[in-house]
């Protein structure tokens, strides 16, 4: 069987430049994949911070909450007292008046100490809960992020494995999308697709 040269030296250039355009896919796939992972680091620290302060919050809003209970049971015995306490001054000599009016004086000033800690502390948790509620919109943006650039590299691992060119245009797609929702997060932006937010809910 006689072998061409020229078809053999044709073959091996095919093959040479085929090999030569896989290795350039392939550069490019592990440089956007470094790229990525050091990305989404950066994001999972930020993360992981807001994840301590919405811990932070939801903490201080149940312990401003408790408070609140407290006061507010303290008000209804000052309350219930101070009932008591003008029925009982009804039926007393005038003597014992004076004692009974400052005890209800002393009890009029407890009932309005502990309505306006109450208040105070409702305002707090109030706080506490629009706090909690910010950073989870910006939690959901990180949460959303990584979940895309999961998606990217795994397209992009499987582009690495076929050398199809057209799955690495593929990964640019949820890499767009997941560096956007990255950047939002970390720069405090608005951008929150809350449809799809409530459906991965």
């Amino acid at each position: 069987m006689d072998i061409d040269p020229l078809d053999t030296v044709q073959t091996l250039e095919e093959n040479g430049a085929r090999d030569r355009a896989a290795l350039r896919l392939n550069t490019l796939v592990a440089i956007t994949v470094a790229i990525l992972a050091t990305f989404m680091g950066i994001c999972k620290v930020k993360d992981d911070n807001i994840v301590q302060a919405m811990q932070q919050a939801q903490a201080n809003k149940l312990d401003h909450w408790a408070f609140y209970q407290a006061r507010n049971i303290r008000e209804e015995v000052a309350r219930s007292t101070l009932v008591q306490l003008h029925l009982a001054k009804t039926g007393r000599p005038p003597a014992e008046q004076p004692a009974y009016a400052n005890a209800i004086a002393s009890y009029e000033k407890l009932v309005d100490e502990q309505r306006k800690k109450k208040d105070e502390l409702k305002a707090l948790a109030d706080q506490d809960q629009k706090e909690y509620d910010a950073a989870n919109f910006h939690d959901d943006q990180f949460d959303l992020s990584d979940a895309l650039l999961a998606i990217a590299i795994s397209l992009l691992a499987v582009t690495a494995l076929t050398h199809q060119r057209w799955l690495y245009f593929a990964a640019l797609i949820p890499t767009v999308f997941g560096i956007m929702m990255g950047i939002s997060g970390l720069t405090g932006g608005s951008i929150h697709p809350d449809l799809l937010i409530r459906l991965l809910s």
